[in-house]
């Protein structure tokens, strides 16, 4: 089952949340954290589950239209943020894929906290924002997309490494880069909107400008 965790920050417009969902093919598993209800419900989608110290909910009211026990309230002063928290949740609950939706622009310490999450085991498979699809990749898998031409790309190695890539499509080949802690590959070319990556060893974390239709 794929998890879909809504959480505070910018994120996609609604309708596109309804088309990516709605694209899926198989029913997910919602959770709301804080004030990504707000987004969840903005929407039209009714999270399963609504998590946090809800303290940037703008009205608690909200809360009232879901079931007590389907409401996880905690306290400000906590070890884990409101993310992290419904990360947890959803594979808690069996989910083998957990997507994020929101957590762009606003703070950057923020911003790093979420990119941190990568890192960790498990990890999320996907970061939406409001103009960012940042995707993980990991060996043996192959990343593909397509979008407009001369889309942006960039890749960071994740983990501790060896890491090894190949691509096509793009302006500037991945294969035989030396990959090292440090190093990145920023704004890369998809030349004509389509290209595909590999990671050969090792985990990259792929950033890709949010499509408008396509996912």
């Amino acid at each position: 089952m794929r998890g879909i965790a809504f959480i505070g920050g910018d994120g996609p417009r609604p309708e596109f949340c309804r088309r990516l969902l709605g694209a899926l093919g198989a029913p997910a598993l919602i959770a709301a954290a804080d004030s990504g209800l707000e987004a969840a419900e903005a929407a039209g989608l009714r999270p399963d589950w609504v998590l946090g110290d809800m303290d940037s909910l703008g009205d608690l009211s909200r809360l009232d239209a879901y079931p007590p026990g389907r409401v996880l309230r905690y306290r400000a002063e906590k070890d884990c943020s409101d993310t992290e928290l419904a990360l947890r949740l959803l594979w808690e609950k069996g989910c083998g894929e957990v997507w994020l939706i929101g957590g762009g622009g606003g703070r950057l310490d923020h911003l790093l906290a979420i990119r941190a999450l990568f890192e960790r085991d498990p990890r999320p498979s996907r970061w939406i924002t409001a103009a960012e699809d940042v995707r993980h990749a990991a060996s043996p898998s192959r990343t593909r997309w397509s979008g407009p031409p001369g889309s942006l790309v960039s890749v960071f190695p994740l983990g501790a490494g060896p890491w090894e890539a190949e691509s096509a499509g793009l302006k500037w080949q991945l294969a035989g880069l030396p990959w090292d802690r440090g190093f990145f590959g920023l704004s890369n070319v998809a030349e004509n909107g389509r290209f595909s990556l590999r990671a050969r060893r090792g985990r990259f974390l792929v950033v890709l400008p949010l499509p408008a239709q396509d996912f």
